[in-house]
Parts: structure tokens; C-alpha cells; sequence
């Protein structure tokens, strides 16, 4: 964005001195306060905002670094990315590096002085003005933007809006509630056990960033063959270590082994784009830096694990990809995709670990799970959430000493019982009907 920006600002500033060249400027010496400046004031002008220019916009760097410092320090490293991708950063770096690239087009175009020769592109020199002033309000925007993005708050909302759009653009299909539909599982695992699988080796080494599932089961159409993926979304993968593994009765050629490594995308780091429990690891690695010791921030934790909640409600209403996908009636690839108790765990089990004793922190935890709960009638999402509930209790029966802490837990915890109980019978009633 700064690049095409301080390309717009040599082009139009090309054009106005063209304009200026042609005779414009005859017709602009009648509002001589607006248009009136020699080439000499000119220039001292156009040198003094470009200056002005380059220091606000080392004045920038300078606050943009020192924020993403405070914010690696004070929750994760993980979020630095998307300090990097704002675009509000990227849009007042450009606009500094745009009135500087400005003014010196518009410097070398000045000759003459006292009359002598004189061409002075009034025009131009007056937009280089506005366009200056229009660079002190942006930084005055740029000083608020910056101290609202490194609070925990404004943070882990922005982490939590990514994570529940990449939910919705991979999982749009609502859940219809009723009972786990896994017959016939078992009936498939035993004849693919059988089967002779040829791995298809990595490329490259990095975390899996994305799958084209669509080339994937194309490619297992055109090898008549079932393709098993070895790594799901996020994992990482060394190379020459599987990728995925075909069923053949012969190895494969070279052009399937690449065809299949294209229909990955391997990076450096994780993004959000298909793996949302990438997006669920950044906030349950703020509300573990917020636990810790050094930090004991407990207000932040809280506001994870709120976020986590409702990060949580969302999935337990949607449908997620079948782990097999046919042909027709014909097996095509054996897939390894993201589930409800994955994603639950990976939000709640290591901040209650990090909880112990902390009353607030468990009695957050209870109610999301309470709140989770009264959305689903899934048996696979309920049991999920009672082992959740089992290791609560437990830590709450093996760390909290104060009796009126534990009889508060205590409460909490009976709240939950019946609200999973009553969500477990409604499931039984459906099934029975």
C-alpha cells in the first residue's frame, strides 16, 4: 500500500505541474494570498515539509515498533501479525512517504528567482500545503489507532473476529441437531488397514497453511486410489517425511507426487485463513501469559476465555467436513479435520491448568461451559464438555482451601451438571422420536 501510494503522489504531482506549464498559473496569480509564493519561498517550503515529512514518518516507525514490543512482551509474539497487516499502520506510512516524494518532484521542477526566468508550479506548491496539513491529522489519528490497538481488549476482539470469519467461511453449514452419525466407521477403517500405502514425501518443510480439497479428490479420481492425508491444517511437516499416502498396488510418478504437494500450501507460520484453532491458540496464549506469575493479570484472562466462549458457541452449531469423502459410493480421501472436542481442549485445557486456585478464572470457565452446553444436543459436544466439567471439579476439590470459594465452585458446578443433563435427555428424546 505505501508503494502504490507514493506512486499516486509522483503522478499527480506530475499532472498538476503540467497543468501549471500550460498556462494555468496566469489564471491562479488573481488570488495572490493562495497562489502568490515566489520560487524562493517555494523552495524553502517544499524543503521544510519534505523534512517534516521524513521525520514524522521516522516519528512512526518509531511508535509502530515500540507497540509491537509492547505487545509481544505483554501478551504473545503470535499477534504481531496482524499489527503488521493493519492497515491503518500502512496507510500513514504511505501518506508521509507520498507528501515527501511529492514535494521533491515538485522542488526540482522550481528554477529561476526575483522574476528572472521564473517558473514556480503554484498549483503544485499549494496541494504540497494541504497535503501537509492533511498529513498532521492523519498523525494525530495514527497516535489514537495506536494507543487503542495494543489494549488486551481491542486485541484479543481482533483475534476472536478473524477466528469466527474463518469459521464461518470453512464451516457455513448449521448443525442439524441430533444424534453422532459414525455407523459404518469402523467398517471402513478395517478394510483401509488392509491396503498397500505408498507416502508421497513433502517438498518443503513448514506448518500446512492450506489444503485444496477439491485437487485432492480430483487427483485421487484420476489415480483411481484413496489419498490419506498424514497432517491436518497447522501441523507442521519436514520434508521428505509423508505428506499423504496413496493406496497403489505400484509406487507413484513423479508428476502425481507433485501435483499433490501442489494442492498444499506450506509456510512459515500458521494463519487463520483455514485453521481456527490457530486463532483459539493465540487467545488461550494471552490468557496463559496474563496467568502467569510475572503478569497475574487476571482481567485479561477472563476476557480470553469469554472470547473463547463465544468462539466455542459458534462451532458447537455448525456441521464439520466428514473425515471420509466419496466418489459416489467409492472412497476417494481419508481427511484429517478439526472436531468440536479438539477445539474445545485446545481452548480449556491449558488455561485451566494455569488457573489452579484462581476463583475467578474456574467460575469463568464453568459458565462457559454452561453456556456452550445449552446450545447443543450433540452426545460427542456434551460428553466433551462433561470431561471438562470432571477436570474442573477436580482441580477445584485439589486447590481451592478457602470453604466459601469451595462452596461457591460447588454451586457452579451442580448449575452445570443439570444443564448438560437436561441437554443429554433432550438428545435421548430425539433420538427415540
Amino acid at each position: 500500500m505505501p508503494s502504490l501510494m507514493v506512486t499516486d503522489s509522483i503522478t499527480f504531482a506530475f499532472v498538476l505541474i503540467e497543468v501549471d506549464s500550460a498556462g494555468f498559473h496566469r489564471w491562479l496569480n488573481q488570488w495572490p494570498r493562495l497562489f502568490g509564493v515566489g520560487a524562493e519561498g517555494a523552495r524553502q517550503m517544499l524543503s521544510t515539509l519534505a523534512g517534516s515529512m521524513m521525520t514524522v514518518m521516522g516519528i512512526t516507525f518509531s511508535m509502530t515498533l515500540l507497540a509491537l514490543v509492547l505487545a509481544s512482551g505483554q501478551y504473545t509474539s503470535r499477534i504481531l501479525r496482524s499489527f503488521m497487516r493493519s492497515r491503518v499502520t500502512q496507510a500513514t506510512l504511505g501518506v508521509f512517504a507520498s507528501i515527501f516524494a511529492y514535494c521533491l518532484i515538485v522542488l526540482r521542477t522550481i528554477r529561476g528567482s526575483s522574476g528572472v526566468d521564473e517558473f514556480v508550479p503554484n498549483l503544485a506548491v499549494f496541494f504540497a500545503f494541504v497535503m501537509s496539513l492533511g498529513g498532521v491529522g492523519v498523525l494525530i489519528y495514527f497516535i489514537h489507532h495506536i494507543a487503542s490497538s495494543i489494549q488486551a481488549s481491542n486485541i484479543i476482539a481482533s483475534v476472536a473476529q478473524e477466528t469466527n470469519a474463518s469459521i464461518d467461511r470453512l464451516l457455513p453449514e448449521k448443525l442439524d441437531q441430533g444424534p453422532d452419525e459414525d455407523e459404518g466407521r469402523n467398517q471402513v477403517l478395517e478394510p483401509l488397514d488392509e491396503r498397500t500405502w505408498y507416502p508421497v514425501p513433502a517438498a518443503v518443510s513448514g506448518y500446512i497453511e492450506s489444503v485444496n480439497n477439491s485437487a485432492l479428490l480430483r487427483l485421487a479420481e484420476d489415480n483411481r486410489t484413496i489419498v490419506r492425508m498424514e497432517h491436518g491444517i497447522g501441523a507442521f511437516v519436514v520434508q521428505d517425511t509423508p505428506l499423504v499416502s496413496l493406496a497403489l498396488t505400484y509406487p507413484p510418478d513423479q508428476k502425481a507426487i507433485d501435483a499433490l504437494n501442489a494442492a498444499y500450501s506450506i509456510g512459515r507460520h500458521r494463519t487463520v485463513q483455514q485453521d481456527p484453532a490457530f486463532g483459539i491458540r493465540q487467545i488461550v496464549d494471552m490468557a496463559i501469559k496474563a496467568l502467569s506469575p510475572g503478569v497475574n493479570d487476571t482481567s485479561t484472562a477472563v476476557m480470553c476465555v469469554d472470547y473463547l466462549t463465544s468462539i466455542l458457541a459458534r462451532l458447537a452449531s455448525r456441521q464439520f467436513p466428514p473425515l471420509y469423502r466419496y466418489d459416489g459410493e467409492t472412497l476417494r480421501v481419508v481427511a484429517i479435520v478439526p472436531s468440536f472436542e479438539g477445539l474445545l481442549a485446545e481452548a480449556f485445557d491449558q488455561i485451566r491448568g494455569s488457573a489452579e486456585a484462581n476463583v475467578a478464572i474456574l467460575a469463568r470457565l464453568l459458565g462457559a461451559l454452561d453456556t456452550i452446553g445449552s446450545l447443543t444436543i450433540m452426545p460427542s459436544h456434551l460428553r466433551a464438555l462433561y470431561e471438562q466439567l470432571q477436570c474442573i471439579a477436580e482441580l477445584a476439590d485439589r486447590c481451592i482451601e478457602s470453604s466459601h470459594d469451595r462452596a461457591r465452585i460447588e454451586r457452579r458446578l451442580s448449575e452445570v451438571r443439570e444443564t448438560l443433563e437436561s441437554q443429554f435427555a433432550l438428545c435421548s428424546g430425539k433420538e427415540k422420536a
